[in-house]
């Protein structure tokens, strides 16, 4: 087979599962789904281990329940061999499919994107409501349940914010709060617990 035969392939393929992946979304209908915000506690004094080849130093015990706005796959980019996933999660009045139903939702490149014609709510509970969160899975149970994670659905997480540093200088670092927006502002969750609750 051809170099051009089998990019081709490869796009044919890729475009098929972000296909099927637009269209695995599941719908709880209006109301809040999830009343309460993440829990966070910072760690005073961490104790840095190995994952893989990554040396992973914990910020904060974090938790929490949410709305999977979205969910995104990557495989390319470099800290994709540390968290092969992105979520966009919701809660509070961003877990209310009334509300997200007038807010444009994407992600790629490792952000998350909204648009809207008009705010259904205010603009900063919206950006305090959501975030887009990088997950490391901790073992290959949680791996697997990630797989099987799908937009709409209600999830449940335990873990915590994380440095990862590689042995040649390459860092990651989470956001450790909710008011953060931009660059620098998406969280990266070391996930040792997660269930699907709806």
């Amino acid at each position: 087979m051809t170099l051009a035969k089998l990019l081709l392939v490869i796009c044919i393929a890729v475009g098929v599962w972000q296909f099927s992946q637009g269209n695995n979304q599941v719908s709880l209908g209006p109301e809040i789904s999830v009343t309460e915000p993440p829990k966070q506690t910072t760690i005073i004094n961490p104790i840095s281990f190995q994952h893989d080849s990554y040396q992973i130093t914990p910020l904060a015990e974090f938790s929490l329940q949410a709305k999977v706005l979205g969910r995104q796959n990557y495989w390319l980019d470099r800290e994709s061999d540390l968290s092969p996933t992105d979520l966009a999660l919701g809660w509070q009045m961003m877990s209310d499919e009334t509300v997200l139903s007038q807010i444009n939702l994407s992600q790629s490149n490792r952000w998350y994107y909204w648009q809207v014609k008009a705010f259904p709510i205010p603009r900063r509970e919206l950006e305090k409501q959501s975030a887009n969160m990088h997950i490391v899975p901790a073992d290959e149970r949680v791996a697997a349940i990630l797989s099987q994670v799908k937009s709409g659905q209600v999830i449940k997480l335990e873990g915590i914010l994380i440095k990862a540093q590689a042995a040649d200088g390459w860092r990651w670092q989470s956001s450790l709060t909710r008011e953060d927006t931009g660059a620098g502002a998406c969280e990266l969750v070391y996930v040792t617990t997660l269930e699907v609750i709806n």
